[in-house]
């Protein structure tokens, strides 16, 4: 089925993008709006109340309280009767962060920030969603759009998907995109394959035998057995893992002792790992148990360890890759602001979004030094050049396009 979406001439394109970029003010307003009050995850009502309100003002199907929080928007082209279907997804929710930005727009909720972007990504998808309602004439298939909560944890995709939103219609293809203050504005980050990692959690109790720290020896110094835990957890990356597949074991938290005399019964510790080769899921479990089972027993120590597999790797399907990739040029304009190494360590749970239909995710550039607008994400004086909205918004309406034709 043919798109009517104007060609891809530089006339069409040009009128396109002024419809598009028209909607500036607007997007900047709703993303400034949001940032005020930000919200955790699973707790997003306000956040969504604020978009099912616009919603419904622009007569765009929607469904509310999809695992607890999420709205699932659907717009039919007119000629989408055999169409396809494209999902598009945006994150809503913020992090426990205390904003140090002296801007209009600062955070009204102590202790609670959007640090991330994700109110940006809310903007971006609202703004796809205005467009595409007022040019339902222009596709032939159909768009549902998802604003998901709690992506920085527990993780709101899962939930979502076992809600049903990538039925009824069901989604044959997915895109989302991050906006990145580690890339300039005006720069796309997309490439086939792994783009983020996997990450896994663990907590870890060491269960000693307190006592005096004159007397030793009738103890067993849960600190000490932390302490060679934590060095021995290096060498599975080190010693374990090839060379060529990255890797990351990060001791986030260590949680030891009452006074300087007193010999700790207990040592707590919390970690990560990160991986893209997603034959390594299995092998970090088993390998981390087993050091720490071996560590413990030489000392005469027990333990009590949970791990949790939390997001699988992010992995975009080459097709769609070059979908995504094609459209970055006509938007950025230049194929030098197109970058294709953007791997990263970061993980994301739209990797289970991915692991259901083909789909790409992608990194929008926010990035403006000149401005002081170079934060990295999750600092308390994150923020982005809000020029990256409107340029959002056309990558994700020429992926309409582009995907329909």
């Amino acid at each position: 089925m043919v798109s009517t979406f104007p060609s891809s001439s530089t006339e069409n394109l040009s009128n396109v993008r002024l419809q598009i970029r028209s909607l500036q003010p607007q997007l900047i307003e709703w993303r400034r709006g949001i940032h005020q009050k930000p919200e955790l995850g699973f707790q997003e009502k306000l956040t969504a109340e604020f978009i099912s309100q616009k919603l419904q003002a622009w007569g765009v199907e929607h469904q509310t309280g999809i695992a607890e929080t999420g709205i699932v928007v659907i717009i039919k082209g007119e000629k989408s009767q055999y169409g396809k279907v494209l999902g598009i997804r945006a994150d809503m929710d913020a992090l426990p962060v205390q904003e140090e930005n002296e801007v209009s727009y600062c955070s009204q909720h102590d202790g609670v920030m959007h640090a991330c972007g994700h109110d940006g990504h809310t903007a971006i998808a609202m703004g796809t969603a205005y467009y595409l309602q007022q040019h339902r004439q222009d596709f032939a298939g159909t768009v549902k759009i998802i604003f998901q909560p709690a992506e920085e944890g527990p993780g709101g995709a899962k939930p979502m998907i076992e809600a049903g939103v990538l039925k009824n219609p069901d989604v044959d293809a997915m895109i989302g995109l991050h906006l990145w203050n580690d890339l300039p504005v005006g720069t796309v980050g997309v490439r086939p394959g792994p783009l983020l990692a996997a990450v896994d959690f663990f907590n870890c109790t060491i269960l000693g035998k307190g006592g005096h720290g004159a007397l030793p020896h009738q103890t067993i110094d849960s600190i000490v057995v932390a302490a060679q835990i934590v060095n021995a957890l290096q060498t599975i990356v080190a010693r374990n893992v090839n060379p060529l597949d990255s890797a990351v074991v990060t001791i986030g938290e260590l949680h030891a002792g009452t006074k300087m005399n007193v010999i700790a019964h207990t040592a707590r510790m919390t970690g990560s790992l990160r991986y893209f080769n997603t034959d390594l899921a299995g092998f970090f479990k088993q390998r981390i148990e087993q050091i720490i089972a071996g560590v413990c027993q030489s000392h005469g120590a027990n333990y009590d360890l949970e791990y949790i597999n939390l997001y699988p790797a992010v992995i975009n399907n080459p097709g769609i890759a070059e979908l995504v990739r094609n459209v970055a040029e006509s938007v950025v304009e230049t194929p030098v602001n197109i970058v294709p190494e953007c791997q990263i360590m970061g993980s994301e749970d739209m990797s289970f979004f991915l692991q259901e239909v083909p789909g790409c995710y992608f990194l929008l550039g926010s990035a403006n030094a000149a401005k002081n607008l170079n934060y990295p994400h999750h600092h308390p004086r994150f923020d982005f050049d809000e020029t990256a909205l409107v340029m959002g918004v056309e990558m994700f309406v020429r992926c309409v396009e582009k995907y329909f034709s």
